[in-house]
């Protein structure tokens, strides 16, 4: 807080008037990405119309636009990864940010060729979010030159992730389909869960 408060030429005191703490300011950092991301973004989503290459070139813009912060990003996801953590992606603080990712997701799927069921479509936003989590996670260990592992993994799921909503539509496959979602939803509900009885 320190360095940023002098390199923007504030008192320390006057920097906390901004961010009233850390967390804050890592908020606001996510956010920044979110928009640099939105807005690479929007070409993909304007060019492409099958949901393949949406999903890839979307996923693929993320890792882009936070490679320049990867050698901060483990120490970043030490504090992420704390359920009690403000910068949770699961945390109340992080709804508002977390909403509009999902609406990106929405979008992607809205604006493709594949027509889910109404089921899969409802909560498919939110389990290609947390498909970026899972993604950002890999990147955050990738040492391979220039991120390459992480994008062969982006190459090979986003078609293997087209390829399951494909499957959906099976009549043999609804009753899992149901089960599945119901989960799904039970599990976003609430995620911050303790053991039971707590």
């Amino acid at each position: 807080m320190r360095a940023i408060a002098e390199r923007a030429g504030l008192s320390l005191g006057s920097s906390y008037h901004y961010f009233p703490s850390k967390e804050h300011l890592v908020l606001e950092f996510y956010r920044h990405l979110h928009e640099l991301h939105v807005a690479a973004c929007a070409p993909i989503l304007a060019r492409e119309k099958k949901l393949a290459p949406r999903l890839r070139g979307v996923i693929r813009a993320v890792v882009l636009n936070t490679e320049p912060y990867h050698e901060v990003s483990g120490a970043i996801f030490s504090t992420v990864a704390n359920p009690g953590s403000p910068l949770n992606p699961f945390s109340p603080q992080s709804k508002p940010l977390r909403d509009e990712v999902i609406g990106l997701y929405a979008e992607v799927v809205k604006g493709s060729d594949v027509h889910p069921p109404a089921d899969v479509a409802a909560e498919l936003p939110r389990l290609l979010w947390l498909y970026q989590m899972g993604i950002l996670y890999f990147w955050v260990m990738d040492r391979s030159d220039g991120r390459s592992r992480t994008f062969d993994v982006i190459d090979e799921t986003s078609s293997l992730i087209v390829s399951l909503i494909g499957l959906a539509n099976l009549p043999v496959l609804r009753k899992s389909r149901r089960r599945a979602l119901a989960l799904v939803r039970r599990v976003a509900a609430d995620p911050m869960v303790g053991p039971p009885g707590e």
